[in-house]
């Protein structure tokens, strides 16, 4: 069965008045609640193409469709509060409480006050941020990770159909970069609100999307698939800069262990080291085999559900489980999606 697709970009370009191209015929479809990252260098129009979305940018021609209606035609105020949005700096109103920042817009489309209550007190849980704690605060006596936590309540208030993400992560340090992402994956997978997330960010990109697409100057559409499609089979030279080194260890990070990629557990040395888990990220296994003593002779236990013993992975097996999610990226539906912009100048 066919993915639903929420949002559709057909052959859309933003042109300024002084000449400058910003989007040339792009098309792109983001399906029902997945997490599209834009990635691309400066000035490939990753943000125009966000914000055209929710028409903060109007697009110079083609068509944005949302859930089937072409935005271009709609009511710019009615359809932003039909779409969340967060930006790096969050904007908070600075006079108001975290309630009523998180309240904004069920206020303006008459929400009462129970359930508007109810609702921000929902949200505050959701990011992890007790009601009776922050819900009376303001926002300069919040962190940056907290305000951010807040931005994306306050998106999510609605609970739109649409989330628009650019460079949410950006403003705050890269310890608590990595919080604040495992934060948003879980509220993703929670909620399952289908989003567009803009970064410069490759590792951000291939951690947090379900697909990436990848930009090159002036809107072009250089390639659409999965993160290990795009680290492991770049469609273009442009995607292949813009990637650069390290294409091997960002995979590791995507792919996990398999059964295939295991060995008997009788070659298993005893005492046994400790085990990974079948399921688990090639990096985990990798830092496992890495960490071994020598009597272990390179070979770690692999355990199932249950926590009995599977088999056991060498960094052969590693090597190997690699190689296979490369050749399986390179079938998947992904490859199939991939666009080399022949046209692009």
């Amino acid at each position: 069965m066919a993915e639903r697709t929420v949002i559709e970009l057909d052959t859309v370009r933003k042109a300024y008045p002084d000449g400058t191209v910003a989007v040339e015929g792009l098309s792109l479809a983001v399906r029902e609640h997945e997490v599209l990252a834009l990635v691309g260098p400066s000035g490939c129009g990753k943000s125009t193409t966000l914000r055209m979305v929710n028409r903060l940018v109007e697009p110079t021609s083609g068509r944005i469709l949302l859930d089937g209606e072409d935005v271009t035609r709609a009511d710019p105020v009615q359809l932003r509060r039909r779409i969340g949005y967060v930006i790096q700096n969050v904007g908070l109103f600075p006079h108001r409480t975290v309630e009523s920042n998180i309240a904004t817009v069920p206020g303006l489309l008459g929400w009462d006050r129970r359930r508007t209550r109810a609702r921000v007190a929902e949200l505050l849980d959701l990011v992890g941020l007790p009601a009776a704690t922050y819900a009376k605060r303001y926002p300069n006596e919040l962190s940056g990770g907290e305000r951010q936590r807040i931005g994306v309540a306050r998106a999510l208030a609605t609970d739109p159909p649409v989330l628009l993400m650019d460079e949410p992560f950006g403003a705050v340090d890269p310890e608590f970069r990595r919080h604040l992402q495992t934060e948003f994956q879980r509220i993703q997978r929670e909620t399952g609100t289908t989003v567009i997330l803009v970064t410069h960010d490759i590792d951000e990109a291939a951690r947090l999307g379900d697909r990436i697409a990848v930009l090159s100057r002036g809107g072009h559409l250089e390639q659409v698939a999965s993160p290990l499609a795009v680290l492991a089979h770049p469609a273009s030279e442009r995607v292949r800069d813009f990637i650069g080194d390290g294409s091997a260890s960002r995979m590791l990070a995507l792919a996990r262990v398999q059964a295939g990629d295991l060995e008997g557990a009788d070659r298993i040395v005893q005492p046994a080291p400790a085990p990974v888990r079948l399921g688990a990220r090639l990096t985990d296994a990798f830092e496992a085999v890495a960490a071994l003593p020598g009597s272990a002779m390179g070979r770690v236990p692999v355990v199932g559900e249950s926590g009995d013993v599977v088999g056991s992975l060498t960094a052969d097996g590693i090597l190997g489980a690699l190689r296979r999610a490369a050749d399986a990226a390179a079938s998947d539906e992904g490859i199939q999606d991939a666009v080399v912009a022949d046209a692009a100048p």
